[in-house]
């Protein structure tokens, strides 16, 4: 089944390990098929401070707009970012910051104060690159550092969201580096 799939690149330099992920995950899912739609963060325009929270909601810039419409529009969203201090870059943190607002990500029920999640049924798929630790030490020194982005920011969404991490990518190999980079292509031909 050819799926919709949105790909965001959540580091600003394409020419990095995190940029080439992201260009074999694309190949792979073009390869096989699926509609892509490729956003690479360092291309947007908009503010990433949410300067009131929700009590005032800031007017999104167009590019953040086009990017609610492009969520909305994918079955599967496809997020690589480099770990940068146990968590993403904060210009990423920002884009959710902004983005992740009442009536798109989610509502609360008046009654009963739940949270309505209103991306429920999309799928994701979190590629994070360590540089200097791996994935295991990272979390055996500071925890999960995978909670905020799969819990915390899209689960709280509604996406059923899976996490592939890799490195530490300064201490491999060029034949370990490209072993991952066929996994991920492989990911995206699969669409997962």
């Amino acid at each position: 089944m050819q799926k919709k799939i949105l790909i965001i690149l959540g580091h600003t330099d394409k020419e990095t390990y995190s940029g080439a992920m992201a260009d074999h995950y694309q190949a792979g899912a073009e390869e096989a098929g699926h509609e892509v739609v490729r956003v690479n963060i360092g291309d947007l325009e908009f503010d990433p401070i949410l300067h009131k929270g929700y009590k005032e909601i800031q007017q999104l810039e167009p590019d953040l707009i086009k990017l609610q419409e492009t969520f909305t529009w994918a079955d599967h969203v496809v997020i690589v970012y480099p770990n940068w201090w146990c968590t993403m870059p904060a210009i990423l943190k920002g884009l959710f910051d902004r983005i992740w607002i009442p009536g798109f990500a989610f509502n609360f029920d008046k009654k009963t104060k739940k949270v309505i999640q209103r991306l429920k049924g999309k799928t994701a798929r979190v590629i994070i690159v360590a540089g200097s630790h791996s994935p295991f030490k990272t979390w055996w020194m500071f925890g999960d550092y995978t909670n905020e982005i799969q819990h915390g920011v899209l689960g709280f969404a509604g996406l059923e969201t899976a996490v592939s991490a890799f490195g530490p990518c300064e201490r491999v190999t060029d034949e370990t580096r490209s072993k991952w980079l066929k996994k991920i292509e492989l990911l995206g031909r699969t669409g997962v």
